[in-house]
């Protein structure tokens, strides 16, 4: 195992859209509350409170998160004074859209109606102990909804002061475009990386042309390009990893296949090839930032290492060839999940 590159101090900023500036570099906070297995409230505040130290800058969670436990979680961060030092430039990014049932279960709905976008930024105001929303995402757009009353719903809350930023979460290019022109839309946030590669057809395109942030999440595969995961059996029970379409041992088998081509490239640079995966993300737009998210320090520094690492054309274009979206097997979410994507 080769030693990873360290973080850079102070980390490069990136502009996303509508003036709003962050660090390359975000964190997602979504595995801090569930989804990938047994949590620890101590141990999410310690991490949260080193990725501020680290001079991250850009913060993303959603109501939808342990059902407000990360918003929460985040709001005791805001609320600490071993925080305060470095909260000056922080930016927390929120979502609604997506609501899910009070049991247990994986089900979700998505809701746009106008009421329920009012009272869902009103509680994640409360649970996060702020006046204003750094950054409010649709989490998913309804199909059946009438995105310029969605947006003009957005709008409101941004006249009213309760919301500085909009974005959109898993929109088609056309939704993009329909929305941008009701209320500037500072950032697109999809899921986005070597082994998903969807948007580079259209959605990317047009988010170029509309000069709008991009979000990538899941920039590392939920951990596939990592190169950690060999198999489903390295997950905990309760990871919902277990039932992607993608993590199924056929898939799994053929997809590992294809990660070759990355950790050869790692050796090259004497990095990880999570580190090749993030680097070579940052070079697709100037206005991305991803947002990998980790429960351990080690990884956090990992990350961020990526930031100092420059790959060549040529290694671009042997990645690129090689992680073709076509060659990738499994769908990225089970028929649940997929809800609302790319709408």
């Amino acid at each position: 195992m080769t030693t990873p590159n360290v973080s850079p101090s102070p980390l490069p900023l990136r502009e996303l859209g509508q003036g709003l500036r962050v660090s390359s570099m975000g964190y997602g906070a979504m595995g801090l509350s569930e989804f990938y297995g047994a949590t620890d409230e101590a141990n999410a505040l310690a991490i949260l409170h080193e990725v501020v130290e680290s001079g991250v800058t850009l913060i993303d969670t959603a109501d939808m998160y342990g059902r407000g436990h990360n918003e929460r979680l985040i709001g005791e961060l805001l609320a600490s004074p071993r925080a305060s030092a470095g909260l000056a430039d922080l930016k927390v990014a929120t979502k609604c859209g997506i609501d899910r049932p009070a049991d247990a279960s994986y089900a979700r709905g998505i809701n746009n109606r106008p009421e329920y976008i009012r009272a869902c930024c009103e509680a994640s105001l409360k649970r996060l102990g702020v006046e204003r929303l750094d950054l409010y995402y649709l989490h998913r757009v309804d199909p059946a909804a009438d995105i310029t009353e969605t947006m003009g719903v957005m709008q409101q809350l941004v006249a009213e002061g309760k919301v500085a930023h909009v974005g959109l979460c898993e929109v088609s290019a056309a939704t993009l475009k329909q929305a941008h022109e009701v209320h500037p839309v500072t950032a697109l946030q999809t899921e986005y990386s070597l082994w998903t590669r969807d948007i580079e057809a259209d959605i990317l395109p047009t988010v170029e042309a509309l000069d709008i942030g991009l979000v990538a999440y899941s920039p590392l595969g939920r951990g596939f390009l990592t190169g950690r995961i060999a198999s489903k059996q390295d997950l905990a029970e309760d990871d919902f990893r277990r039932h992607n379409p993608r993590f199924q041992d056929d898939c799994m088998a053929h997809n590992r296949a294809l990660l070759s081509s990355v950790e050869a490239i790692a050796r090259r640079h004497s990095a990880t090839p999570g580190q090749v995966a993030l680097a070579w993300l940052l070079g697709k737009y100037a206005r991305l930032v991803p947002i990998p998210g980790t429960r351990r320090s080690r990884y956090l520094r990992e990350n961020l290492g990526a930031l100092s690492l420059g790959l060549t054309r040529q290694e671009v274009d042997e990645l690129e060839a090689v992680m073709r979206p076509e060659r990738i097997q499994g769908e990225r979410y089970s028929p649940e999940g997929m809800k609302g994507v790319n709408a």
